[in-house]
C-alpha cells in the first residue's frame, strides 16, 4: 500500500507522461507500474520512504510542456534529466518548489522564453544543463544564488546581455559553458572569485573589453576558450603563468600584447590557437617545452623575428600554422623533427635562405605552405617523400635551379603552386604520374623546352597556368590545356595549339611521333576491347554465382541465429526489439511506407507500437566486409553529435538482410519538398529561409569544428536537409559522412547528390570540409532562388551579384521582393554562397567563418581563404 503522497505523485507523474504525445513511456495496461513505480517503473527512483527522488526519462520521446508538470507534488526529487526530448515552451517559475534538487538536464529540448529568476531558489543544485534549447534574454541575477552550482551549461541557446555579476559569487563553480549565444559586454572580473574553475567556455558571442586579471586564480584551469569574440587588451599575467592549461582558444579577437612575454610554459597543453590578433614581439623559445602540443596556431599577427629552433621539440605536433605575420630568419632545420605534423602553414612571411631538406623527414605531411616568403635555392628533392601530401604552394618565393623529379611521387597532390620563382630548366616529365592533380601553377618563372607530351594522362586536371616562362611547342591535348584561358598561356617563346590567342601547330616531328603514337593505341584499342571484354563477362559470371551462395547462405545462418541483429539502440529502444517493430511498421520496407529515395538508400516513415514516428533509411549498399566495419565505427562515432540542427540518429542495424539507420521523423519533411511545392514555398517566407541558411551553417560549423575528429557530410542538399514545425532547420541523411582522420588519407569513393558535389572529388577523391562548403554554397542560393540554381551555379555569378544587377533573376518570384534589413541579410547570403561555390577548394570560406558572421559579413569582393 502506498502512501497518499505517493499516490499524489504518480497521478501526477502519470498524467503528464501520459499525455498523447508521450504514450511512449508507459501503457496504462500495466498496472503494476502504477501500483509499484520505484521498481517497475524505468527512469523512476525513490527514497526509503517511498517518495519519489529520481527521474530519468532522457530520450524518451517526450513532447508537450513543462506547464503540465506539477512541480510542487514532487518536494523530495533530487535529479531530474528530461533531455534530448521534444519539450517546449518556458521554463515554468513553479519549478522553484523542487528545493531539494540536486540535478537539473532539459538540455537539448526546445525550450523557448527566459530562464526565470525563481530558479535562484534551488539552493542545492549542482549540476544545470540548459543547453541546445532556444532560451532568449539575459542570465538571471538570481543564478548568483545557486552556490552549491559545480556545473552551469548554457551553450547554444539564444542568450543575450551582459553576464550577471552574481555569477562570482558561485564559489564551487568547476565547469562553465557559454559558447554560441548573443552575450554581450565584457565577461565579469569577478570570474576571477571562481577558485575552483576548470573549463571556461565562452566562444562565439559578442564580448567586449579585457580579459579579467585573475582568470586562473585557482590553479585549475584548464579548458578555456573565447575565440569569435571582440575581446581587447593584454593577456593576464595568471593567464601566462597558469601551467594547468590543456586547451585554449582565443582567435578571431583584437587582443594584443608581446607575445614573448606573455605566454609562458604550459606543459599539460595540448591545442592553443591565437591567430588573428594583434599580437606582435618574437616567438619564444619556450614554446619548444610545452611537450604535448598538437596544435599551435599564432597566425594573421604582427609577430618579428625568427621561428625558434627549439619548435623542433614539439614531435606530438600536426599543425604548426604562423602564416601572416613577420618572421623573417630560415626555416629551422629542427622542424624536421616533427614526424607527426600533418599541416604546415607558413605562407606570407619574410622567411629566406632555402627549404630545409631535414622536412623530407615530414612524410605525414597532408598540406604544406610556404608561399610569399623569400626563400631561394633549389627545391630539395627530399619533399618528393611527402607520399601523403594534397597540397603544395611554394609559390612567390625566389626558387631556382630545376624542378626536382622526386616531386612526380606525389601520386595524391591535388594542388601544385610553384609560380612567382626563378625555376629554369625543362618541366619534369615525371609530373605525368601526378594522377590526382587538379590545380597546377609554374607560372612567371623560367622553364624552358617543350610540355612533355606524356601530360595528356594528367586526366583530373582542371586548372592550369604556365604563363610567362620560355615554353614553346604544342599543348596537350586534354581539357585543361586545351579550354585555358589565354592568359594561362601567354608569356611563352613559342606555344602552339587550337587555342584561341596561340598559334596553330606545324607537323612537326613531334607532332608526327605523338599522332602515330594515338594511331597505334586505337588498333591496339580495336583489338584487345573484346578480348577483355569477354574476360570481363565470364569474371562477372563466376562473381554473381559465388555472391548469391554466399549471400543464401548468410541468410539461412541469420534465420538459425537471431540474435545476430546488430541494432545500435541509442534512445529508449531496445535493440531487437525496435528491429521487429520496424520490420512490422513498414511491413518489411513495403513500398507504401517509402517517403524519399536516394542514391545511398530510401527513407520509410514508420509508426511504432508507442505511436512514436521515426524516419527509417533502409541503405541500398550491402553492409559487409571492410564497408560493413568503417560504416559501425562512423555510425557510432555519429551518435554523439549534439546540436540543434542535426536530426537525432536513434539507432541503425547492421544485418545479412538490412542495414538502415532510424533517425527522428520531422513534420515538415524536407527542403526539397517545401521548394517544390507552390502553397508551402509562399508561407515560406525570406526570414525563414534567412533562419534556415543560418541554422545548416551552424549545424556544419559544429561538425566541422566543434568535435575532435571532424566530421564532413558529404551530401548538402535540399533533400538532406529537414525542418520541424517551427522551420528549424536539421541537417539528416548521415549514412555517407565521413569522419576525418589527419593521420589517414581520407579518400573514399565518390557519393552526395549531382549539382551539390564539389567539383575536385571527380578526380582526386579526397574529402575534406571544404566539400561540404561547395555543397552549402549550392543550398543557399537554392532557398533564396527557390529551386536548383542550374544557371547560377558558376564564376560568371559572381560579378552579377556583386554589383546587384540581376538580384532580380536570383529570388524567388514567388514572394515579394525582401526590402529593408532582410533584404540585406538576402544579399549577404548571395556574396557568401558565391564565395562557398570557387572552384579552388583552398579559397573557399570555412564553415565556421560562416557560422560566426553569416549576420554581419565585412566580406569584400574578394574570395575568402579558408
Amino acid at each position: 500500500m502506498i502512501s497518499i503522497q505517493n499516490q499524489t505523485q504518480l497521478q501526477n507523474l502519470t498524467s503528464w507522461t501520459y499525455l498523447p504525445s508521450n504514450k511512449a513511456i508507459n501503457s496504462s495496461s500495466n498496472p503494476e507500474a502504477i501500483a509499484n513505480p520505484c521498481n517497475i517503473w524505468s527512469g523512476i527512483s525513490c527514497n526509503t520512504a517511498g517518495s519519489i527522488s529520481k527521474i530519468n526519462l532522457t530520450k524518451s520521446g517526450l513532447q508537450g510542456t513543462l506547464h503540465e508538470f506539477s512541480f510542487l507534488s514532487f518536494p523530495n526529487v533530487e535529479y531530474i534529466d528530461l533531455s534530448r526530448n521534444k519539450i517546449y515552451g518556458a521554463i515554468p517559475p513553479q519549478i522553484s518548489s523542487l528545493s531539494k534538487l540536486i540535478y537539473l538536464d532539459l538540455s537539448d529540448n526546445k525550450l523557448s522564453g527566459k530562464i526565470p529568476p525563481e530558479i535562484g531558489f534551488l539552493t542545492n543544485l549542482q549540476n544545470l544543463y540548459l543547453y541546445t534549447n532556444k532560451l532568449n534574454g539575459s542570465v538571471p541575477q538570481e543564478i548568483g544564488q545557486l552556490k552549491s552550482l559545480l556545473v552551469l551549461n548554457l551553450m547554444e541557446n539564444r542568450l543575450s546581455g551582459p553576464l550577471p555579476m552574481s555569477i562570482g559569487n558561485l564559489s564551487k563553480l568547476q565547469f562553465i559553458q557559454l559558447r554560441d549565444n548573443q552575450l554581450s559586454g565584457s565577461i565579469p572580473q569577478v570570474i576571477e572569485n571562481l577558485m575552483n574553475l576548470v573549463v571556461l567556455r565562452l566562444a562565439r558571442n559578442n564580448f567586449t573589453g579585457h580579459l579579467p586579471q585573475n582568470l586562473c586564480r585557482g590553479g585549475l584551469l584548464a579548458n578555456f576558450t573565447a575565440n569569435g569574440n571582440r575581446l581587447i587588451g593584454r593577456i593576464p599575467e595568471s593567464l601566462r603563468n597558469c601551467t594547468t592549461l590543456y586547451r585554449v582558444r582565443l582567435d578571431g579577437n583584437q587582443l594584443t600584447g608581446n607575445i614573448s612575454e606573455d605566454f609562458g610554459v604550459y606543459p599539460k597543453l595540448d591545442y592553443i590557437n591565437l591567430s588573428n590578433n594583434r599580437f606582435y614581439g618574437e616567438l619564444s623559445h619556450k614554446w619548444g617545452r610545452s611537450l604535448q602540443l598538437t596544435n599551435l596556431e599564432i597566425a594573421g599577427n604582427n609577430v618579428t623575428g625568427s621561428i625558434p629552433p627549439e619548435i623542433g621539440n614539439l614531435t606530438q605536433l600536426h599543425l604548426l600554422n604562423l602564416s601572416s605575420n613577420h618572421l623573417v630568419g630560415k626555416i629551422p632545420m629542427e622542424l624536421g623533427r616533427l614526424t607527426s605534423l600533418v599541416r604546415l602553414i607558413l605562407n606570407n612571411n619574410q622567411l629566406s635562405g632555402g627549404i630545409p631538406q631535414e622536412l623530407g623527414s615530414l612524410t605525414h605531411l597532408d598540406y604544406l605552405d610556404l608561399s610569399t616568403n623569400k626563400l631561394s635555392q633549389s627545391i630539395p628533392s627530399s619533399l618528393g617523400n611527402f607520399v601523403q601530401m594534397h597540397h603544395m604552394n611554394l609559390s612567390n618565393n625566389k626558387l631556382s635551379h630545376g624542378t626536382p623529379t622526386k616531386l612526380g611521387r606525389l601520386v595524391q597532390l591535388s594542388v601544385l603552386d610553384l609560380s612567382h620563382n626563378n625555376l629554369a630548366e625543362e618541366i619534369p616529365t615525371e609530373f605525368s604520374k601526378l594522377g590526382s592533380l587538379v590545380t597546377l601553377n609554374i607560372s612567371h618563372n623560367n622553364l624552358s623546352g617543350v610540355i612533355p607530351e606524356n601530360f595528356v594522362e594528367l586526366r583530373g586536371l582542371e586548372f592550369v597556368d604556365i604563363s610567362y616562362n620560355q615554353l614553346r611547342g604544342p599543348i596537350p591535348h586534354n581539357k585543361a590545356f586545351q579550354e585555358a584561358p589565354i592568359e594561362a598561356l601567354q608569356g611563352n617563346k613559342a606555344l602552339c595549339g587550337n587555342v584561341t590567342g596561340l598559334h596553330p601547330c606545324n607537323n612537326s616531328p613531334v607532332e608526327k611521333k605523338h599522332n602515330s603514337k594515338i594511331g597505334f593505341k586505337v588498333v591496339y584499342c580495336l583489338i584487345m576491347l573484346p578480348v577483355l571484354g569477354a574476360f570481363m563477362l565470364a569474371f562477372y559470371g563466376i562473381f554473381i554465382t559465388l555472391r548469391r551462395k554466399r549471400e543464401s547462405q548468410q541468410e539461412e545462418q541469420s534465420d538459425i541465429h537471431p540474435k545476430e541483429f546488430e541494432l545500435r539502440a541509442i534512445s529508449i529502444f531496445d535493440g531487437k526489439v525496435l528491429y521487429e517493430e520496424i520490420i512490422r511498421a513498414t511491413e518489411d520496407f513495403d513500398a507504401a511506407y517509402c517517403i524519399g529515395r536516394g542514391a545511398v538508400g530510401s527513407v520509410y516513415k514508420a509508426k511504432l507500437p508507442s505511436d512514436d514516428l521515426v524516419a527509417v533509411k533502409k541503405l541500398h549498399i550491402p553492409c559487409d566486409g571492410v564497408w560493413r566495419k568503417e560504416f559501425l565505427n562512423e555510425v557510432r562515432a555519429l551518435t554523439e553529435i549534439r546540436h540543434r540542427n542535426i536530426v537525432k540518429l536513434y539507432g541503425f542495424c547492421s544485418h545479412a538482410r538490412h542495414s538502415f539507420l532510424v533517425y527522428e521523423y520531422l513534420e515538415r519533411g524536407s527542403l526539397f519538398s517545401i521548394l517544390c511545392n507552390d502553397e508551402e514555398a509562399r508561407k515560406f517566407d525570406w526570414i525563414k529561409r534567412v533562419n534556415i541558411i543560418k541554422g545548416v551553417a551552424h549545424g556544419l560549423s559544429y561538425m566541422h569544428h566543434d568535435v575532435s575528429l571532424p566530421i564532413v557530410h558529404r551530401d548538402i542538399s535540399s533533400k538532406n536537409i529537414l525542418l520541424d514545425t517551427e522551420y528549424e532547420a536539421h541537417i539528416s541523411d548521415f549514412g555517407t559522412a565521413k569522419i576525418l582522420d589527419y593521420e589517414s588519407s581520407n579518400w573514399t569513393a565518390v557519393v552526395g547528390t549531382i549539382g551539390y558535389i564539389a567539383p575536385e572529388l571527380a578526380y582526386t577523391l579526397k574529402v575534406t570540409e571544404k566539400c561540404d562548403v561547395y555543397g552549402f554554397g549550392v543550398l543557399a542560393l537554392e532557398v533564396i532562388k527557390g529551386k536548383y540554381p542550374s544557371n547560377l551555379v558558376g564564376s560568371a555569378l559572381s560579378s552579377a551579384i556583386w554589383g546587384g544587377k540581376m538580384l532580380g533573376d536570383v529570388l524567388d518570384d514567388r514572394l515579394a521582393h525582401p526590402t529593408g534589413k532582410i533584404l540585406d541579410e538576402v544579399v549577404t547570403i548571395l556574396k557568401l554562397a558565391v564565395a562557398c561555390l570557387h572552384e579552388n577548394p583552398e579559397l573557399r570560406p570555412t564553415m565556421h567563418d560562416i557560422s560566426c558572421n553569416n549576420t554581419n559579413l565585412p566580406y569584400t569582393e574578394r574570395q575568402i581563404e579558408g
